[in-house]
């Protein structure tokens, strides 16, 4: 720690590494058992939790890139064990929320960029150069392939799968796979699920909604209706539907083809 700038005032849990050159300000916690990789920088506001890695060139905490904050105070939240790698950029929040938060055991690969009140949930994995702009939500289990370029105020569901460079201006409903240029439904993300635990018939019956919503050519609301009218009732069900009917931006669209899996 001997080269390295740490504020007298910062809250530096047991057993934490800090590398040369690393720069911690004032209003700083960072949890026990983490690694601080030279050249990181750890500004005011920062909530770190415990066993995390931040690295080399990492900026967690930034003052936000919004012309109307003022120097507020407001944190930038990180959950357990979570990775940080090299050059990740994490804006702090404005007085919109307050915060942003990134949860427990994520990866955000090289040169991500989570701007101001954004909320990651838990086990998300970010790869490099994916970019999310303010007030965005990724639900737990998202992955983003690289690349992948989100606009604000925009929510991605739990257990999706972003393909490589997609832009995405709506919202992606969770359990899918969305990839293609303008990006589009492209299917149910069933290895992931699977991974996860999920069963066969739990994976089928999100097919079984995704059909009516993307495949058959139904607008929105016609399938819904049809969904509720003709599927069993079900939690998966829906949460599916309760997602695609609270979304402000709407959802992304389908594809032209009946073979989702």
């Amino acid at each position: 720690m001997g080269l390295a700038h740490i504020h007298p005032n910062a809250i530096i849990g047991k057993n934490v590494t800090i590398e040369a050159f690393a720069y911690i300000e004032e209003d700083v916690v960072i949890g026990d058992n983490c690694w601080i990789g030279p050249y990181a920088s750890i500004m005011n506001g920062a909530r770190i939790g415990n066993d995390c890695k931040i690295f080399q060139g990492a900026v967690v905490s930034a003052p936000p890139q919004d012309l109307k904050y003022k120097g507020e105070k407001t944190t930038s939240v990180i959950g357990d064990r979570t990775i940080i790698r090299e050059f990740v950029t994490i804006n702090r929040g404005t007085t919109y929320s307050n915060t942003t938060i990134i949860g427990s055991d994520c990866m955000l690969m090289a040169y991500v960029h989570i701007a101001h009140d954004c909320i990651i949930g838990n086990h998300c994995i970010l790869a490099n150069n994916s970019n999310l702009a303010g007030h965005i939500v990724l639900e737990d289990y998202v992955i983003l392939a690289g690349s992948v370029n989100i606009s604000q105020f925009l929510r991605i569901g739990k257990h999706s799968f972003i393909s490589g460079g997609c832009m995405l201006n709506k919202d992606i409903p969770p359990y899918i796979k969305a990839a293609r240029h303008p990006t589009v439904y492209a299917g149910v993300n069933s290895v992931g699920l699977k991974r996860r635990g999920y069963t066969n018939e739990q994976i089928n019956a999100i097919h079984d909604v995704y059909r009516y919503l993307f495949v058959m050519g139904f607008n929105s609301k016609n399938a819904i209706e049809k969904i509720e009218a003709e599927l069993p009732v079900s939690d998966l069900r829906d949460e599916i539907v309760a997602f695609v009917e609270s979304s402000k931006p709407g959802v992304l669209k389908g594809f032209n083809s009946r073979n989702d899996r």
